[in-house]
């Protein structure tokens, strides 16, 4: 298992280097300092906590509430910061999924392998 471990942590550091990581580690950071998107966000988040406590009391969120989240949805995701994060993030994605299925794919050439590794 140490193998195997330090084969995941050189995987971790490559992953980390990777200019696909990179962006995406400056597209957090540029909005996290968006003030405009933490404002939105925190709203967002007021709304979302006020449309689930009228949920579970078993009320419907009335329109007023639905058109302010709706907007101000739609105001987050046409940010200029945010679409670079969801970009950013989305590209990282890809690269994940590409390590996950090669290492699918060494775990079948592994498992029929007749070598066994301690």
């Amino acid at each position: 298992m140490d193998r195997i471990s330090e084969i995941a942590m050189d995987l971790g550091r490559l992953l980390g280097q990777s200019g696909e990581y990179q962006v995406l580690k400056q597209a957090i950071s540029i909005v996290d300092e968006d003030t405009e998107v933490a404002e939105i966000r925190t709203k967002l988040e007021s709304i979302e906590l006020q449309i689930k406590d009228l949920v579970s009391s078993g009320s419907e969120p009335d329109e007023s509430v639905k058109k302010t989240y709706e907007e101000s949805l739609s105001r987050l995701q046409t940010s200029a910061s945010y679409q670079r994060l969801v970009a950013a993030q989305a590209n990282f994605d890809k690269v994940l999924v590409k390590v996950n299925q090669t290492i699918q794919s060494g775990m079948s050439v592994g498992a029929e392998s007749r070598i066994l590794l301690p």
